[in-house]
């Protein structure tokens, strides 16, 4: 798995770390950062499928 360095600005990141840990849906940030790149593209295929952008081949 490959590993990246991002900028978060503070307040993005106390916000985060409200959802992780034991008392939090994800177990550390990498899992909460994941989710939701994941989510967000899923998203953006669902709007590019809407508008007839994406190619089903």
């Amino acid at each position: 798995m490959a590993k990246i360095s991002v900028e978060i600005p503070d307040e993005l990141l106390s916000d985060l770390d409200e959802h992780v840990g034991d008392d939090g849906k994800f177990v550390n940030r990498s899992d909460a950062v994941r989710a939701s790149i994941r989510k967000t593209l899923d998203m953006l295929d669902e709007i590019d499928s809407r508008h007839g952008r994406i190619d089903d081949e």
